[in-house]
């Protein structure tokens, strides 16, 4: 019967916690046989991580959490897409990005309306549960 959990240790010392490749005791990153390719996978994802934090500072994104966010990406998307060649999958492109861009300012304006209730509603807005 195999393990469910690695016998490979952390550098830290911890037990690794990853399931183990399928019929083996290890993990991909600790099994003996996957050294080389665990090392260049841990190379490149630290690459990875770089290029983001270099892109990132370069068209000043602040990841995915809000509309004003979104609305920035498909901002740096659509002038790129503005600057190849006129084409026709260039133009489905920038409709499909105006539809998005049309999305997400219904979801903005409808984000900025439901602040609005709630700060005219204030103490009044109680859940059905009892909770505010």
């Amino acid at each position: 019967m195999f393990q469910r959990i690695c016998k490979g240790h952390k550098q830290d010392g911890e037990r690794c916690r990853q399931a183990p490749l399928h019929g083996e005791e290890y993990c991909f990153w600790h099994h003996p046989e996957h050294e080389a390719e665990a090392d260049q996978a841990r190379k490149l994802g630290g690459q990875r991580r770089r290029r983001e934090k270099i892109t990132e500072g370069a068209y000043d994104l602040e990841g995915l959490a809000s509309v004003p966010a979104l609305r920035r990406l498909l901002e740096i998307a659509l002038l790129d897409t503005l600057g190849l060649e006129n084409s026709i999958s260039r133009n489905r492109a920038l409709m499909s990005g105006v539809l998005a861009a049309a999305k997400l300012l219904e979801v903005g304006e409808q984000e900025d309306r439901l602040s609005a209730i709630e700060a005219a509603l204030g103490p009044r807005l109680v859940r059905r549960d009892g909770r505010r």
